[in-house]
């Protein structure tokens, strides 16, 4: 039995936690940059592709509150295990599956570990931070992000290297870690004091929307996810009708999200020194002329990428100070909060991909990245209503 202190001292908890998202968002960042050929492999179009997606994002970030709920009272380590588990063995099959209704199901089931896994494994990050949670948070999303990262550039360079057949094996390191985890991450009875219990589903998402500082950062975080989710699955299309191997698409895919890796690894040194406020708006704010100077250079592909690199840089950068500022602001709903913050909000756009999909089929990628780049620069009037001398009750 691992004492808590011990942890907290060495940092073995946030570590290994930080570790098993790495290998979770690894797995579920296999399957952007694939798409395209997985869709021409088997015969539907962008469109379909973008309702395929989406229904494998709803199935990894709006069910994230209700997991998040259990978590916070179930008090055991069973999603973070199965969260890994469950990534690492089914996306792996989805990418080889011969019809588009094995595809589906299997990436159902791939991204549910993702689901199972957030809520409670940033619940835990805030839960073993003895101090310094905001740096132990940005490590933590730090080391999601370049798994993220990481993900489209393995996947990518095993089907041009190696063949699709080969990707199965990669679910050998998830399997590994998820092991490694049961021995290093503590079990929640060697917390000395347990959160009051909150056993009312319906009564903790009532109490938790009704509060304005959340439901802000809601919508903070959606148009973060917006940006992201639609960069990265839309892009992977236009690159491959420009004629960009799938190797290229993964190079460019982990230079955005690596970028962002490091944004949030230093966001909360930023936020110490000038104040959550700056942080939030510049992340918010620098996206439009960004994506503007990314479609002016898309034909040199080199100052392109840089731009696309940026733009990675400045979506992330918030997303540390936002997940603590919802933690800290409902201190018993740990999970729950993390659940909506990384979770729900990428649920909302993805509901919403196969209608872009469908829109930039018609209208052309670019024409709706740069509509949809406007948006967190307009929602960026409400930052203003945040109250950031909220302190946790940790």
């Amino acid at each position: 039995m691992l004492d808590l202190e011990k942890c907290r001292k060495e940092g073995n908890a946030i570590k290994w936690l930080s570790t098993a998202h790495l290998t979770c968002d690894l797995y579920n960042s296999f399957l952007n940059p694939l798409m395209p050929f997985i869709a021409a492999k088997l015969g539907f179009t962008m469109a379909i592709a973008t309702i395929i997606m989406g229904i494998s994002h709803i199935c990894s970030n709006l069910l994230q509150p209700i997991f998040g709920f259990f978590a916070d009272n179930i008090y055991k380590r069973f999603f973070i295990f199965w969260g890994v588990l469950l990534s690492s063995i089914f996306i792996p099959l989805a990418i080889l599956a011969p019809n588009i209704f094995l595809l589906t199901m299997f990436m159902v089931l791939g991204s549910l570990g993702g689901s199972l896994f957030h809520p409670q494994a940033f619940g835990f990050i805030n839960y073993f931070s003895k101090s310094s949670c905001t740096n132990n948070m940005g490590l933590f999303i730090c080391f999601g992000a370049i798994g993220f990262a990481l993900g489209p550039l393995v996947v990518t360079f095993i089907m041009q290297y190696a063949g699709l057949e080969k990707i199965i094996y990669t679910s050998i390191f998830g399997l590994i870690v998820t092991a490694v985890m049961f021995v290093f991450v503590p079990k929640l009875s060697n917390i000395p004091r347990k959160p009051e219990p909150h056993k009312d589903f319906l009564a903790s998402l009532k109490e938790l929307l009704s509060n304005k500082q959340i439901d802000i950062l809601i919508v903070i975080a959606t148009m973060k996810a917006l940006i992201t989710m639609s960069f990265n699955i839309l892009l992977p299309f236009l690159w491959k009708e420009m004629g960009h191997s799938p190797f290229y698409i993964g190079c460019a895919l982990f230079l955005f999200i690596f970028v962002g890796s490091i944004s949030s690894y230093i966001s909360p040194h930023v936020e110490r020194k000038y104040g959550a406020a700056l942080v939030i708006y510049f992340s918010m704010l620098a996206t439009l002329p960004l994506v503007v100077l990314f479609c002016m250079f898309l034909d040199k592909p080199v100052i392109s990428l840089i731009i696309y690199a940026i733009t990675g840089f400045t979506t992330n950068f918030a997303q540390p100070v936002i997940v603590v500022l919802a933690q800290d602001t409902l201190p018993k709903y740990k999970s729950l909060v993390s659940g909506f913050m990384n979770g729900f909000c990428w649920g909302i756009v993805a509901v919403t991909l196969s209608f872009i999909g469908a829109v930039a089929q018609k209208i052309g990628i670019i024409n709706v990245l740069l509509i949809l780049s406007t948006i967190p620069a307009i929602c960026s009037f409400f930052v203003k209503y945040l109250n950031f001398s909220t302190k946790s009750a940790e």
